[in-house]
């Protein structure tokens, strides 16, 4: 019997197909722009979404993570491009999106046996969340994307119109 795909990975992709789909419009200028009042652009965004999955499901379980040289740098928190040195070798936004596009297949086949697992150290969070399963980590990546997702809409308007 074939098993059903687990409800959570159905919505990781839910989420990320939207993330994917505000790409659309677009322009590299337009995705390296502050806007007023920000520190952060529309591809860090992107970049920040794929870097923080790529520690949550690989980092912590001991898996090897899918990082081109520099995304750490370029990317985890407490990072904005205002720090980016000169000569960074800065991603376009054709290869964002195909890392993105590529990432939650690698998660679903790396973790789809493993989703109740307990980690040899739990992670808490920035915010003070404890996460002890990689079920938990694909739950709070859903509330994560969500809300850089809203900020890339958010950035996406005030660009627009300035």
């Amino acid at each position: 019997m074939e098993q059903m795909e687990h409800y959570l990975f159905k919505q990781l992709k839910f989420v990320r197909s939207q993330t994917l789909k505000q790409l659309d419009g677009v322009t590299e200028e337009m995705a390296d722009r502050v806007p007023e009042g920000f520190r952060n652009t529309i591809r860090w965004n992107l970049g920040h979404v794929y870097v923080v999955l790529e520690r949550y499901i690989f980092q912590y379980l001991n898996l090897p993570q899918q990082l081109p040289a520099g995304f750490k740098e370029l990317f985890e928190f407490r990072t904005s491009p205002l720090d980016w040195q000169p000569g960074a070798a800065i991603p376009t936004l054709a290869e964002l999106e195909q890392l993105l596009s590529g990432q939650l297949e690698r998660v679903e086949a790396a973790i789809a046996n493993r989703l109740h697992e307990t980690l040899p150290q739990p992670y808490t969070t920035s915010t003070g969340l404890t996460i002890e399963s990689p079920e938990q980590f694909c739950s709070i990546n859903l509330f994560h994307e969500g809300m850089h997702l809203s900020v890339i809409k958010l950035y996406k308007t005030f660009l627009s119109r300035s």
